[in-house]
């Protein structure tokens, strides 16, 4: 539970620094590129160099896909129809289609299913809801960004995307069971514990919330989204999969509460990253953690009734 309040009072001393005169106003930008371009690498080199590989990842590893997919098709189709701006559909499909699967949804995940649910929360966050981060993500930010890129040019932003590139690196010492030891380690695992405060921190530093924010139309339409509808989607996908042994239904609960976390607070780094809304996106991130904590007990009281 302790890394709960270290979410909670991350964000809170972002929101303290702004009353610093001395602190930088463009002080969110400098770290997001330092997480871009060090923490990011730092966490896949560390964590999916020594991810196990088997087919039994594919069903958990699929929440993450299926969530982004329906996010995009939903956003995409609306923006479309009812002619939003580019960034801002950019920013809800980002925000909307990626959940915190790992710095809140492990703590949240291992206090109320234990060990071997912290194990399935491993499965839909490493190979699931990173691999998507590092790629369609990016796509659809090199899509929805202020600059109109052809598909070669997307594909090359998406390609030397730092995390991408640390992610294929990744993966080519996966498989080809070279591990990561010693002093390596030690400075990755450095890096890697700085990405929640760090980024929650940089989260804070962009929550100005003026009545006119909590107006926002497109703010309670991203909460919504994420909150309510995904996770509804996954239970009624799953519930329809999986059977009711021990081990389904493990897997059952874990994806539901895993779909229904708030955005990842990597979603709001690539949104300011790439232009697209960076208030919006935080705001989704700053308002939607604290406020998950009550739609998650809301959908564990659910599964527990019902199985």
């Amino acid at each position: 539970m302790s890394n709960i309040f270290l979410v909670i009072i991350s964000i809170l001393v972002g929101i303290f620094l702004q009353r610093i005169r001395e602190f930088p106003s463009d002080a969110p930008k400098a770290l997001n590129a330092y997480l871009i371009y060090v923490v990011l690498p730092a966490v896949s080199l560390l964590h999916i160099s020594k991810l196990e590989l088997s087919l039994s990842l594919l069903l958990p590893i699929s929440v993450a896909w299926i969530v982004f997919t329906l996010t995009w098709l939903i956003f995409g189709y609306l923006g479309k129809k009812l002619d939003w701006k580019r960034n801002t559909i950019g920013c809800l499909i980002i925000c909307g289609g990626l959940s915190n699967t790992g710095f809140v949804g492990y703590p949240i995940i291992e206090a109320i299913y234990g060990v071997e649910g912290l194990k399935i929360a491993v499965l839909v966050d490493q190979p699931g809801s990173f691999l998507v981060v590092s790629s369609l993500a990016i796509i659809v930010a090199s899509i929805y960004g202020e600059e109109k890129m052809r598909k070669r040019d997307i594909s090359k932003r998406m390609l030397f995307f730092p995390p991408f590139l640390f992610f294929i690196l990744a993966l080519l010492l996966n498989l080809f069971q070279l591990e990561i030891k010693g002093v390596l380690q030690h400075v990755l695992e450095s890096f890697s514990a700085t990405l929640t405060p760090i980024a929650l921190i940089a989260v804070g530093l962009q929550i100005k919330i003026k009545p006119q924010d909590i107006k926002d139309n497109f703010l309670w339409l991203g909460l919504i989204h994420k909150l309510l509808f995904i996770p509804l989607a996954i239970f009624m996908l799953y519930f329809w999969i999986l059977g009711d042994t021990p081990t389904e239904n493990l897997i059952f609960k874990v994806s539901v509460m895993e779909a229904g976390m708030a955005s990842m607070i990597t979603s709001s780094i690539i949104a300011g990253n790439f232009n697209l809304r960076p208030k919006l996106a935080s705001l989704l991130v700053g308002i939607g953690i604290p406020l998950s904590f009550i739609t998650l007990a809301g959908w564990y009281f659910l599964l527990a009734y019902l199985r």
